[in-house]
């Protein structure tokens, strides 16, 4: 999907993940983040973690996201929630993102591909982490053994997604210590996922005219297709809290 429609489908989403506000608010209890917390937020969207905690939780930090759309609106966001002087943002690819500074908190909640795959953006927020530091991944993982169809509609290379143990062990293999997790459950995912459907339809029904029409038709159709037929039951999502192990 192209990043324009990528912007159209989620203009009306604040939370860009399958996550309630709740289960937002409660990444960042079980995280224990506070005024002390700085944080960089990679691909960071709207800014709605960054935002909800500089607000909740008083801390500071920076999010990077390539959507100069959505980074305006996290800009807007951190205004209304009176956390602008603790908050900033940058545009441009994760993957080349650079700073002499360590992170107390390195977060890519949802876009693990961004260094060209799950294992080389994990060892990304690494980098970025100072010692002691925690690193909150967010991705998929399958619910329980999913067919042939679920493979090819969600990780054709069968390289990106693994089962929750599968998933641990992964970390493991990268010297990373699990110590928490929030995980998203049916309705968060169909909250996320079936507002996009309202949004688009109401999108198409309002540019007839519009040269991504068709592309956002097709885009719409068999994103519906193939979350109720594969997603709903086989794939879930979550946030890990990791840490180095010792």
């Amino acid at each position: 999907m192209s990043l324009r429609l990528h912007e159209i489908a989620e203009s009306n989403h604040r939370i860009q993940n399958p996550f309630t506000e709740d289960k937002l608010m409660l990444l960042g209890e079980v995280t224990r983040v506070g005024p002390h917390t700085r944080m960089l937020d990679i691909a960071c969207g709207k800014g709605e973690l960054l935002c909800r905690w500089a607000a909740r939780h008083r801390v500071s930090g920076h999010g990077v996201d390539f959507s100069n759309v959505f980074l305006e609106a996290a800009k807007a966001r951190a205004t209304e929630l009176g956390v602008a002087d603790r908050l900033s943002f940058s545009q441009g690819d994760a993957e080349f993102y650079t700073t002499d500074e360590r992170f107390g908190v390195v977060s890519c909640i949802g876009a693990m591909w961004f260094a060209g795959g799950f294992d080389q953006s994990l060892e990304a927020l690494r980098g970025w982490a100072a010692d002691e530091a925690l690193v909150l991944v967010g991705h998929p993982y399958w619910t329980e053994e999913p067919p042939e169809g679920a493979y090819e509609a969600f990780d054709p290379d069968r390289t990106e997604n693994s089962s929750l143990v599968g998933t641990l062990d992964r970390f493991n293999r990268h010297g990373m210590e699990l110590v928490e997790m929030v995980l998203a459950d049916g309705d968060s995912w169909d909250r996320y996922d079936a507002a996009h459907w309202w949004t688009i339809s109401e999108w198409l029904r309002a540019n007839l005219d519009d040269p991504d029409h068709a592309a956002m038709r097709e885009f719409l159709e068999t994103w519906q297709r193939r979350y109720l037929e594969y997603g709903r039951r086989y794939l879930g999502w979550g946030v890990f809290v990791l840490r180095q192990a010792r």
